[in-house]
């Protein structure tokens, strides 16, 4: 199996086998125009396909969803405006699979545009959004957008919460251009930028708001692991945002979403993404040039691992339960494809220097020693949401999104959604 449309495929990724047919096609006379498709998803890629003569004209799906006005924006020079499909396959293909409304996780007004309407507010009004992740962008540009007066803190140095991470992950660096949209549509809707400026009930309070809608968020759940202080244990956040090196051998703590991104992180060389070199994507994943290989496909060819790395969960059964239904598949075979142990049904006993020890079942058996130098926790996490109660007693209407609201799982689906539908109605 190999991945064809994915957020880890690099862009334009097969536009070289439509290159090949169309020179084979001229070259016997035949003028029939060739179109080339998947993972093209700015002018700029486009351009550079038909340019290059792989093409006669390009196919484009999923970028319309992500925004219906791609070509006119593309046409009047505005490519920069374009919200730009990130491939992620949450809302689309993922739902077409489960039966569900085929949508958009960048844009959750597509395929609801009667039903999510962005009316002008009747009355402008002054707004707080306390966090600038994916669903405090979307609240502050929608409310923006319909006339209100914003204000968004974030206590970072820059806008994005957990997309600021995620796009760090191998494979998801479309996910920077989620914030470069939302980068230009905070100075096109005026909204009010307080980057570096953590949010108190104090200051929010005698702000004279309408309303403060919170987006703060999540934090780390508390494991309980004995031996957790450890200076050789780290968070999922100080990994990816490189607080803290890794070693050589890691054993990572839970094997949801982010257990699975961090694992895939480990194993890749920094700045050696397949997702921005086709010539060694095309290797890790075993395809080749039909015409000199029948099939197209040869044995996978990854690049070595360049940390040993276990996957562990407390949970029995298949690893990845929870991924996309489209994707998941491919996250599992990457990781396989690196050498990436996989340990479900486990009771974290302790960490010590030497590692963390294991047992199974609820008899708590079979205890042993996974030896590692680094132990990095990605064990679930809390909503954020400490500013609620003292906003509520003094006072202020409060509307929680995103994180801060559920953070069963980490979900920008959920996040981008939630924050224009309470925008919108506000």
């Amino acid at each position: 199996r190999i991945p064809t449309i994915a957020t880890s495929v690099p862009r334009a990724a097969f536009a070289w086998v439509t290159q090949k047919m169309r020179a084979e096609l001229r070259a016997a006379g035949i003028a029939t125009p060739l179109a080339a498709s998947n993972r093209i998803n700015t002018p700029e890629v486009a351009e550079q396909v038909l340019a290059g003569g792989s093409a006669d004209l390009v196919s484009l799906a999923r970028p319309l969803l992500a925004d219906a006005e791609f070509v006119a924006k593309a046409r009047a020079g505005r490519a920069e405006d374009i919200n730009t499909c990130i491939a992620c396959n949450q809302a689309c293909l993922d739902h077409t699979f489960q039966n569900r409304l085929a949508s958009c996780l960048v844009n959750p007004r597509a395929a609801r545009e009667t039903t999510l309407v962005l009316r002008a507010a009747p009355v402008r009004r002054r707004y707080a959004v306390v966090g600038a992740g994916p669903a405090g962008l979307a609240a502050a540009t929608t409310l923006a957008e319909r006339g209100h007066e914003v204000q968004l803190f974030e206590a970072a140095a820059e806008i994005g919460g957990q997309f600021t991470l995620a796009r760090r992950i191998p494979g998801k660096e479309e996910f920077a251009e989620t914030l470069r949209w939302f980068g230009r549509r905070l100075a096109a809707t005026g909204v009010q930028v307080h980057l570096a400026t953590p949010a108190t009930a104090p200051m929010l309070a005698a702000g004279g708001f309408d309303a403060v809608l919170l987006a703060t968020g999540v934090s780390a759940r508390d494991p309980r692991i004995p031996g957790q202080e450890l200076p050789h244990v780290l968070s999922y956040v100080e990994l990816l945002r490189g607080d803290r090196p890794a070693g050589e051998r890691v054993a990572v703590v839970g094997a949801g979403g982010i257990g699975f991104d961090v694992a895939a992180f480990l194993v890749t060389p920094p700045g050696h993404s397949p997702t921005l070199d086709l010539r060694q994507w095309r290797a890790e994943w075993g395809v080749a040039d039909p015409a000199e290989v029948r099939g197209g496909v040869v044995r996978a060819c990854p690049a070595p691992p360049v940390r040993r790395v276990t996957l562990l969960q407390r949970k029995g059964g298949k690893f990845g339960r929870t991924l996309g239904k489209t994707t998941g598949w491919i996250h599992r075979a990457t990781l396989a494809m690196k050498g990436v142990e996989m340990i479900g049904g486990v009771n974290y006993e302790r960490i010590t220097p030497e590692g963390l020890f294991v047992s199974h079942g609820p008899e708590r058996r079979e205890s042993r020693l996974i030896a590692c130098d680094t132990v990095v926790l990605c064990a679930g996490q809390e909503p954020l949401r400490e500013l609620q109660a003292p906003l509520v007693a003094a006072g202020v209407a409060v509307h929680l999104i995103g994180g801060a609201d559920a953070a069963a799982e980490l979900d920008a689906k959920r996040a981008i959604a939630q924050g224009t539908q309470r925008a919108a109605t506000l």
